[in-house]
């Protein structure tokens, strides 16, 4: 049950899509440009009500497609706009040009992007695939437990996009937190107005007193420069979003960090994982401290950039770690938050936690209390040492004969 923190708060039932909408009313982006897709559909929907009742001076600008949709809100902000939009799976998918276009032209576009499986076969409900699919696009990427944290998580983002110069989504998975209604706190208008600020780009093209070229073609002379300035760029974002968060904390009351740490200070055993699952997590983390198991949780707030040195301090002393990954990456190893997890660990120089891998919760499929206490079984029982870690992926609650 969330609890109100902030003195001129107010707690209001709401669906994550809801509150996604609320936070980009009171950000009022100058420009938004949408098109819809399951389950993403209601925030621009949403949105798109808000301009038509005059409570936003917003452009709101109905494309063709999701390329189309990037494509118009990365040409905003390329003109100095604030300019957002939202996506999901397949939309997200066929942005994958523009994607990678407006991180090159460290364009701060922020996007609520709604967590679901990618096709074929065709599947509305909600995993990963979508979002860890991009997550080399050179977009920071921020993911929520609840609907506070969407909510939260979108007005930060704003900052943290136009401090980097990056862009930025924001996510919740799918029909777990878009469509599922729960209390959340709001902040008045003007707060979150004060907090974000007036945006005021360093340039911009429609600037006529310091005209620039902007996506201009670079060879082998300079295009290896530009891309170690947009890595530099979000290794520079670890700290903006540190701070933002900080700052977030002194102004609304609600503590929040690159990622999140449950019980984990004196662990043995601990599970990794993104997004809703770790809520449920807790329930069990919860559970098993009641028995005397020393289990804990390391929730990964902040995807991109990576918290890689924070994190291998974190899970040095926990003696078996399970990394639960929402996504497959059909590499033939191992899936996406795993490798970036056991990279972070090895290039510290800590190879004494056992770390293992699951996939779960792909296309919709439930992730239920007594599955994570099954992999916190399994834990227990490689730091005890009577049971071998698994080279492979193991895959939770799937039909395999």
């Amino acid at each position: 049950m969330i609890k109100p923190v902030y003195s001129k708060g107010k707690l209001a039932a709401k669906t994550g899509n809801e509150v996604m909408a609320e936070a980009m009313r009171q950000i009022e982006p100058d420009v938004v440009a949408a098109y819809p897709i399951t389950p993403a559909t209601e925030i621009v929907q949403i949105f798109s009500q808000f301009v038509a009742d005059g409570k936003v001076k917003t452009e709101f600008v109905a494309v063709e497609s999701e390329h189309s949709a990037m494509s118009a809100t990365l040409a905003a902000s390329a003109a100095g706009a604030r300019a957002m939009t939202g996506t999901s799976s397949q939309g997200l998918c066929l942005m994958w040009e523009m994607l990678n276009i407006a991180a090159g032209l460290r364009l701060p576009v922020v996007m609520a992007e709604v967590n679901r499986a990618i096709s074929a076969p065709l599947n509305i409900h909600g995993d990963q695939s979508d979002a860890m699919g991009a997550r080399d696009t050179g977009w920071i990427q921020i993911y929520s437990e609840n609907s506070q944290e969407a909510y939260d998580n979108m007005i930060q983002a704003i900052r943290i996009a136009e401090k980097a110069k990056l862009p930025a989504m924001v996510t919740t998975d799918g029909f777990i937190i878009s469509h599922c209604m729960e209390v959340v706190e709001t902040y008045p208008d003007e707060d979150v107005k004060k907090f974000i600020g007036e945006y005021k780009p360093e340039r911009y093209l429609l600037d006529t007193k310091k005209p620039y070229t902007m996506g201009s073609i670079e060879l082998q002379d300079y295009y290896f420069e530009h891309r170690w300035q947009l890595a530099q760029a979000m290794r520079d974002a670890k700290k903006i979003a540190v701070d933002v968060a900080a700052d977030f904390a002194k102004t609304f009351g609600r503590q929040y960090d690159l990622y999140e740490k449950y019980k984990l200070d004196d662990a043995e055993i601990a599970i990794v994982v993104i997004g809703s699952t770790a809520g449920t997590t807790k329930v069990v983390v919860d559970n098993l401290r009641e028995k005397g198991i020393k289990a804990g949780l390391l929730k990964v707030r902040v995807f991109r950039p990576f918290p890689v040195e924070e994190i291998a301090k974190d899970l040095a002393k926990v003696k078996a770690i399970a990394v639960l990954d929402r996504a497959d990456s059909c590499s033939g190893a191992f899936a996406p938050l795993y490798s970036d997890v056991a990279s972070a660990l090895f290039a510290n120089g800590i190879t004494s936690p056992k770390v293992v891998n699951y996939v779960y919760g792909l296309g919709g499929r439930e992730i239920a209390p007594n599955h994570i206490a099954e992999v916190y079984d399994d834990l227990g029982k490689i730091a005890a040492g009577t049971q071998k870690a698994s080279a492979e992926v193991n895959y939770i609650n799937v039909r395999i004969k």
